[in-house]
């Protein structure tokens, strides 16, 4: 009787204890499992968070670039610069909370291509605000125009003169004003070719170019002076092709800077390979965390 009370009793806690092993599986396993889905959901999300600010990232640098105003350009940079930094921050705050090694590599690649993509970033801005081009723009058909126009009429009222009242010198002085006109305004046509260039051999073979009118202008100019020392259309001609010379000199040095060209140039190249070296990195990261097998999860078969 003693024997079988004893082997009842040990039935019966060992019924208990595994039930509480049971109870302790049921209840606590799906909370653990619950957990782990969340986690990976949270590393989904944070994944893809970096790619949509390393997008709006690009976005802003290109309208930065674009941009045709300094304050424009500089609160796109202020923007485009702002992503990058939320970029460094969920990249830094998966660290340490990847599973697995593959992982892990994905991530350490996409801090060398980040990297690159920060360089690239910052040397492009600091260029892009500059907008050196677009100011040698408006010089160009601003003031620069100006002063040519000013030069033409003066030119131009002093040949109708000469011909309202012959002298002998008369063709001699249509003929260096028609030249010096002519030659400045072969000038102002190489201008705009010059800003757009990206060479500077063919840079300096437009400023070559230009040096060899500018000397043909100055010298009819002071031929002209010379046949009329007191005539205030030749006096006009000379102190506005001065003030076309100092414009000049302006824009050919805003654009030797070629902020906007050089630009425009790595943005369409450097910028948008280190971009998209970055975007299929964190693709092949999200693909992987995705991928990711948890004891126990539901997975849903498509139909």
């Amino acid at each position: 009787m003693k024997t079988s009370f004893y082997y009842m009793l040990w039935a019966l806690a060992g019924a208990v204890v595994l039930l509480v092993l049971v109870l302790f599986v049921f209840r606590f396993q799906p909370q653990s499992v619950s957990a782990q889905v969340a986690a990976k959901a949270e590393l989904q999300d944070a994944v893809g968070e970096m790619r949509v600010h390393l997008a709006s990232a690009v976005e802003d640098e290109k309208s930065a670039v674009l941009a045709t105003t300094d304050s424009d350009s500089q609160s796109f940079a202020d923007k485009a610069r702002a992503e990058t930094a939320q970029v460094d921050g969920l990249q830094t705050a998966l660290k340490g909370r990847l599973q697995t090694d593959r992982e892990r590599d994905l991530l350490a690649q996409f801090a060398t291509e980040f990297s690159e993509f920060k360089r690239v970033d910052r040397d492009l801005l600091d260029l892009a605000v500059q907008n050196t081009n677009l100011k040698a723009y408006a010089l160009a058909f601003g003031p620069s125009a100006q002063a040519l126009d000013d030069m033409d009429g003066a030119l131009t009222r002093l040949v109708s003169k000469t011909v309202d009242s012959p002298s002998p010198t008369s063709r001699q002085i249509m003929v260096l004003a028609a030249g010096a006109d002519v030659g400045v305004f072969r000038i102002a046509t190489l201008l705009a070719p010059h800003i757009a260039e990206q060479s500077d051999v063919k840079m300096n073979e437009l400023e070559a170019r230009m040096k060899k009118e500018d000397r043909s202008v100055r010298d009819e100019l002071r031929e002209l002076g010379t046949l009329l020392p007191a005539n205030p259309d030749v006096a006009v001609a000379n102190a506005r092709y001065g003030t076309f010379t100092q414009i000049r000199s302006q824009i050919l040095e805003l654009s030797r800077a070629n902020t906007n060209v050089k630009s425009l140039s790595i943005s369409l190249t450097e910028k948008r390979r280190v971009a998209d070296l970055c975007q299929d990195t964190l693709s092949a990261l999200e693909d992987s965390i995705e991928g990711e097998q948890i004891p126990g999860e539901k997975v849903e078969i498509p139909r």
